[in-house]
């Protein structure tokens, strides 16, 4: 027999539009944010006051972080295609991967696949602290990085990551996720000998997860985010293009030493 085809997610009739069991118009349309629509959408279900502060200002985090490479590759394609708009925006998603905004999934997965296996019929242990060392001797023994540490630019520590874990903490959502997080970032700054901080990613990961959002899912709250930001780099591109410049600037800089000598 075939399966049926089926989704949750929502449906449309002549007069009206449902998303996962709330009226469009009637429910949503005026009355609540999109942060909150992007939960419901993931959960099934309107967050709570202290899940919409909480989810809000995960993804508000990830909006926008200047001249990244995805915001370069979308300028780049919106030169070169701009009659599409949304090509370049994808261009810009394309690349957000475990180097840049993806890490929040390996973070996420890191912390949820720990607890699941160490929490296996068995009681829930107070110190998590032996479960860090394990997580950071694994990664060292593997010659792994581990997720959500460390910054290239913010340093000594990520100013997102103190204000994330204290939004999560004032909304009652910093839980065992939160504090095995925080002692990766310590074990892995004993165990290395410098300073390892938990860098944004590390704390949506964590967060997310005590929301109880999949880690499969959690590259995508950076997707939905930073779309928003894409969005914006292209509306400033349209008024002061940078694309031009930074095309003839690299093929120039890129091949000056195969070039003739004008001496």
């Amino acid at each position: 027999m075939t399966r049926k085809l089926k989704s949750e997610l929502g449906f449309s009739t002549a007069d009206r539009i449902v998303v996962r069991g709330h009226d469009l118009v009637e429910e949503l349309i005026g009355k609540v944010s999109l942060g909150d629509v992007a939960f419901l959408e993931l959960k099934g279900r309107l967050p709570t006051k202290q899940e919409s502060n909480v989810f809000n200002a995960l993804t508000v985090t990830l909006v926008e972080h200047g001249m990244t490479p995805s915001a370069i590759a979308t300028r780049l394609t919106y030169y070169g295609a701009p009659e599409s708009l949304q090509g370049a925006v994808a261009a810009g998603l394309l690349g957000m991967g475990d180097r840049f905004g993806g890490s929040a999934e390996a973070a996420a997965r890191m912390l949820q696949e720990a607890l699941q296996e160490t929490e296996k019929g068995a009681p829930l242990a107070t110190d998590l602290r032996p479960l860090a060392s394990a997580i950071v001797t694994r990664h060292k023994e593997t010659k792994q990085p581990i997720a959500g540490l460390g910054h290239p630019v913010h340093k000594p520590i990520d100013p997102r990551t103190p204000k994330l874990f204290e939004i999560a903490a004032e909304n009652g959502l910093s839980g065992r996720y939160v504090d095995l997080m925080q002692l990766v970032g310590e074990e892995a700054s004993r165990s290395y000998g410098r300073s390892l901080p938990v860098n944004a990613t590390g704390a949506i990961g964590a967060i997310a997860s005590e929301l109880g959002i999949p880690w499969r899912v959690c590259r995508g709250l950076a997707v939905m985010a930073r779309a928003v930001g894409l969005v914006a780099h292209l509306q400033e591109e349209m008024e002061e293009p940078l694309a031009p410049e930074i095309w003839a600037r690299t093929e120039e800089e890129s091949s000056s030493h195969l070039r003739p000598s004008t001496d």
